[in-house]
Parts: C-alpha cells; sequence; structure tokens
C-alpha cells in the first residue's frame, strides 16, 4: 500500500471518529496516538517484513491510572513474553526487594513489579518497575493487573506477629480483608497465587519438636490466625475454583539487607547489626528459646521453587521450609568465635516470650523435600559468617566516609 492510499483510509477512519471525539476544537490525544500506530501498520512491506516494534502503553480510565512517567510499567518486548509476570505486594518489607532482584534476574528487570504504599529508597525505585498498591482497594489492584497483563502474584503485604498484637484491627484488616482482595483478583483473573506463612500459624497445642505439616493449629496471635486463615481459604479455593495457590510456612528469616520489622524471630537480625555497630547485645527472649530459622538465601530459592515446581509434583499446598533451628544461647555463642568482644544480656518481653513459647521449636520439612526437592544450603556457621561479613564490610565503608 502507498502512503498516500494510507493517508486516505486513515483521513476517513478519523472523520467518522473524531465526531464524538472532540473537544471543542482539539482532538483527544488518544486519536493521535491510534493514527500513529495504525499508519506505521498500514505502510508494512508487501513482502511480509514485520514493522519496527512499537511498546503500547494499555489504556484505563482509572483515576488512579499510573501516571505517563510511569510507562514503562506496562511495556513488554516479545522477547519477554514466555516469562510470567510477577506483581509483589508488600514489596519494601524484608523479603520482597530481595525477591524481585532474584526474580529480574530470571524473567528480565520488567517482568517484575514490586509494589508497597510506601516511598521507596532510591537504589529500590531505579532498580526496576515500582508502583503504588493498596491491598485494601480492590479496584486499584484489579487495575494493576489487568494493565500489566500479571500472572503470578507475590503477597508479601501483612502485620508481622508483635506489630499485629499492638493493633489488632489493623492486623485484621490488613491480613484477613487484604489477602481476601489478593484471593479473588487471583481467582477472576488465572493467577498463580504465593502467599507465605509462618511458624505461627501453630500454638501451644501442636506438636513443636517436631512440627509437621498436618496437625493442630490453634494460635494465639491475630497473625498466626490470619495466616492459618489464608492457608485454609487458598486451599479451598484450589479445590473449588481451581486457583493456583502455593504456600510456604516460613522459619525466622534472617537478612542482613533489612532491618527487624516487628516480628518474634527478630532477634536473630538484631544481634548482628549490635554486634557490628556498638559490640553489645541485648536480647528479648529467653537464652534457651529454640526455633527455626533461615538464611534469607535459601528462602527466597524456597520460595522460586515452589513457584516453578509442576502442579502434579505438589502433593499438598502448604508446606514447612526449614533450614536450621538455634537457641538465642546458641546463636550468641557462634558470633563470640568471630567477635570475642561481644556483650550479651537478656531483657525478657512477656510478649514476644509467650509467642515464642507457642511456636515449633522445629520445622519436619520431609513433604518439601520429597515433593518438588527442597533443600537448604545455610547452617548455623556459614549464616553467621555470611551476616558478619556482609555487615562487616558496610560498617568499614560508613566509617571510611
Amino acid at each position: 500500500m502507498t502512503s498516500a492510499e494510507a493517508d486516505a483510509i486513515l483521513k476517513t477512519a478519523a472523520d467518522n471518529y473524531t465526531a464524538t471525539c472532540y473537544s471543542g476544537d482539539r482532538k483527544m490525544p488518544v486519536m493521535r496516538a491510534v493514527s500513529t500506530v495504525a499508519r506505521r501498520a498500514l505502510l508494512t512491506p508487501d513482502c511480509g517484513c514485520l514493522p519496527q516494534v512499537i511498546a503500547v502503553r494499555g489504556i484505563s480510565f482509572s483515576p488512579r491510572q499510573v501516571v505517563a512517567s510511569d510507562a514503562s510499567f506496562h511495556s513488554v518486548s516479545f522477547s519477554e513474553t514466555d516469562h510470567p509476570k510477577v506483581l509483589i505486594t508488600g514489596g519494601l518489607g524484608q523479603l520482597g526487594v530481595g525477591l524481585a532482584k532474584m526474580l529480574r534476574k530470571r524473567f528480565g528487570k520488567n517482568n517484575v513489579i514490586l509494589s508497597d504504599i510506601r516511598k521507596p529508597a532510591s537504589h529500590v525505585f531505579c532498580s526496576g518497575p515500582f508502583i503504588y498498591s493498596d491491598i485494601l482497594d480492590y479496584k486499584n489492584l484489579r487495575e494493576i493487573v489487568v494493565n500489566n497483563r500479571i500472572t503470578w502474584l507475590v503477597h508479601y503485604s501483612a502485620l508481622l506477629s508483635a506489630v499485629g498484637e499492638a493493633n489488632v484491627p489493623l492486623a485484621r484488616e490488613v491480613n484477613i480483608t487484604g489477602f481476601h482482595n489478593i484471593l479473588d483478583i487471583a481467582v477472576e483473573h488465572g493467577l498463580r497465587l504465593f502467599v507465605p506463612s509462618t511458624i505461627g500459624a501453630f500454638g501451644a497445642t501442636s506438636p513443636r519438636n517436631p512440627t509437621p505439616d498436618l496437625c493442630v493449629q490453634r494460635p494465639r496471635t491475630i497473625y498466626g490466625v490470619s495466616k492459618v486463615h489464608a492457608e485454609l481459604m487458598g486451599e479451598y479455593y484450589h479445590h473449588k475454583y481451581g486457583l493456583d495457590f502455593r504456600c510456604l510456612r516460613y522459619p525466622g528469616i534472617i537478612s542482613a539487607d533489612s532491618q527487624p520489622g516487628g516480628g518474634t524471630t527478630d532477634y536473630a537480625v538484631q544481634i548482628f547489626h549490635d554486634a557490628v555497630k556498638t559490640g553489645r547485645f541485648e536480647c528479648n527472649l529467653k537464652p534457651d528459646t529454640r526455633l527455626p530459622m533461615m538464611y534469607i538465601e535459601d528462602c527466597l530459592r524456597a520460595t522460586l521453587e515452589v513457584m516453578e515446581a509442576p502442579a502434579d509434583t505438589l502433593a499438598m499446598r502448604t508446606y514447612n521450609i526449614s533450614a536450621m533451628s538455634f537457641t538465642p544461647e546458641e546463636l550468641a555463642c557462634e558470633v563470640q568465635k568471630q567477635l570475642p568482644d561481644l556483650q550479651v544480656t537478656y531483657n525478657i518481653d512477656p510478649v514476644r516470650q509467650a509467642i515464642a513459647d507457642s511456636w515449633p521449636m522445629n520445622f519436619d520439612d520431609s513433604n518439601a523435600r520429597r515433593d518438588w526437592g527442597w533443600k537448604h544450603e545455610y547452617d548455623l556457621p556459614e549464616l553467621v559468617q555470611t551476616m558478619l561479613g556482609s555487615l562487616g564490610s558496610d560498617s568499614r565503608v560508613a566509617h571510611t566516609s
């Protein structure tokens, strides 16, 4: 088709369309965009060669639509279409940033969108797509899923154990109501949904040493109750509607990249920060309180592995995973092998201690190891060396600066 013929066709289409698309004497911007794309399509050579690929942003009229400067969130090149499109809610917590980094390396930078209701740090914002997402706003969530063609949803938004006990109404709203929004959207749009659970999903009447996948669950925190609710609702939606729901019960997660966020197991993160900065650590749990723990790299890898596992290998939809189990005293002794001058004292927080006393001492994760090949890489000595190496390097840089 010649340029003159293309112009004639576009003029006729424009005359018919703009009768309803004028505002005063100016065409709507969408008409200009459609005309440009149509013109390039009409001028495709007869030889069948493909025209230049143009990333086109989806159009939505919601007042919460992403601003024009964020249009890259909606752009997908053909080379990326074989990969899942992932949305991570609550992405600025302990796990979201690390998981986004891992998934972007595997699936491509623009295929993984980090989201939260907080403003991200500059390095997080510049590392890949970030978008505002409020899990209590159902319409906003649907818009994000549709406009970005999301296929996997990783739902990390939640208030943790100690923080949740301090504000039960908010924890109920975020952890339960927000989860229901996620659940319904995942069913509606056929998403693969990952929701983490926790050692807090068990209670004082559960077997504690070890704790199997299936046993009595009677948690006494709103965090634990909300996680049991999520496990059961996810499994129900899987059997009722075919939702591809996947869930791992995380132990305490230890990471050098984030500050403690209000969890009962956070002492196992705080000790490393305090050991490097001050050489003194005050623990809020009893020295003999044994809990299952895991280094963040193992946790993130387990999450990716269970999401990629073929559905027919999953005998259940919620699995325990574990790596090691230790007490504050055992952790302190291992740290003191590297930093002999570390001083450790104990000032017991009765709320956190009561929570810890109701949680498993060891996880039985044999089903995960059998069904989809779970295997941890970090034990306590490797954990301590890795954490001190990471934080020690950061500390030296800070002092030099």
